[in-house]
C-alpha cells in the first residue's frame, strides 16, 4: 500500500452510456467499497456524505447529494441502478473544511459543469474573505456552502474554465498563494463540461492525493478513480502532478503546458 495522502475518493467516467452502479457500486474495489475500505488514503473510512452528478440529453447535469455515509443510504444503490449515463463523476466525503452539510458535498455544478476535489487548502480562513470578493457577482450569488472545494471550482470559473483549463489552474493556484504554516496545498480535483473529464493533481509538499487513469473497459468506455476500481494498479495509470489531462473515450492527454512549475 502506498504512502496515505488524502481523503476523500473519487471515481468518474467516460464511454457508452452505463448504469451508475457499474463504477460505483459492482466493481471489486468499487467506490461505495472504497467509502469503507480506503487503501491510499488517510482515513479508510470516508462517510461525511456523497454525490453524483451525470450528464444526459440536458447540458446541464443531474446532481444528487446528501449527508449519509454512502454505504447508509439505500437510495444510492437504487439510483445507480436505474439511471444510466454516458459521462458521470461521483465523491465520497472526509471533511477538512466546512460543516458536513448538503450543500458543502461534492460535486458542485454551474451551468454545464460539474467539479469535485479531494485535498485541502490549510490557509484557507485566511484567504476566503479575498477570494470572494475576486468572484463576480453571478459566480459569488451561485455559491452555497463553506468549502475551500467550492471556492476553488468558482474561482476556476471565474479565471476562464470555459476558454482554456489550464490557464484557468495556473491563476487560481497564484489567488490561492503560497502555503502557510498549517501544512501543504493538496489539490486533485476532477470536472467536466459533459463532453470531456479534466483531471488535476497539486501539492506543494509530499505527494498529491492519488487519481489513476483505466485503460479501455470492457464496454469500450473510461474511468478515472482515486484508486483502481479492480483493486489493482496494472491497469492504471497514475495521473501526473501540475498538468491537466483530458480524458474522452479516444484516450487521455495532457493540454500543452504545465500549470506549476
Amino acid at each position: 500500500m502506498k504512502a496515505a495522502t488524502d481523503m476523500c475518493r473519487i471515481a468518474a467516467y467516460t464511454g457508452p452510456e452505463i448504469p451508475l452502479e457499474n463504477i460505483i457500486v459492482r466493481p471489486t474495489h468499487s467506490l461505495l467499497a472504497q467509502s469503507q475500505h480506503a487503501n491510499e488514503a488517510k482515513l479508510t473510512v470516508n462517510g461525511d456524505g456523497f454525490g453524483i452528478s451525470w450528464y444526459g440529453a440536458d447540458t446541464a447535469p443531474g446532481l444528487y447529494r446528501d449527508v449519509l455515509p454512502a454505504w447508509a443510504d439505500e437510495n444510492l444503490t437504487n439510483l445507480c441502478r436505474m439511471v444510466h449515463s454516458r459521462l458521470f463523476i461521483a465523491h465520497i466525503r472526509a471533511s477538512t473544511v466546512g460543516e458536513t452539510s448538503r450543500a458543502n458535498c461534492h460535486p458542485f455544478k454551474f451551468g454545464k459543469w460539474s467539479f469535485c476535489h479531494n485535498g485541502q487548502i490549510p490557509h484557507f480562513r485566511t484567504i476566503r474573505r479575498r477570494m470572494l470578493a475576486a468572484l463576480p457577482d453571478h459566480l459569488f450569488e451561485a455559491m452555497q456552502g463553506t468549502t475551500d472545494s467550492e471556492m476553488i471550482f468558482f474561482t476556476l470559473l471565474a479565471n476562464g474554465l470555459e476558454a482554456d483549463p489550464a490557464a484557468a489552474m495556473r491563476a487560481t493556484l497564484a489567488q490561492i498563494g503560497p502555503a502557510g504554516d498549517n501544512g501543504p496545498i493538496k489539490i486533485t480535483c476532477v470536472f467536466s463540461d459533459g463532453e470531456t473529464l479534466f483531471a488535476f493533481r497539486h501539492a506543494t509538499a509530499g505527494n498529491a492525493p492519488s487519481l489513476y487513469a483505466s485503460g479501455v473497459l470492457d464496454n469500450g468506455g473510461r474511468s478515472l478513480a482515486s484508486e483502481p476500481l479492480c483493486g489493482t494498479a496494472a491497469r492504471w495509470s497514475a495521473i501526473p502532478t501540475d498538468t491537466i489531462c483530458a480524458m474522452t473515450v479516444a484516450g487521455v492527454k495532457t493540454l500543452d503546458g504545465l500549470v506549476a512549475a
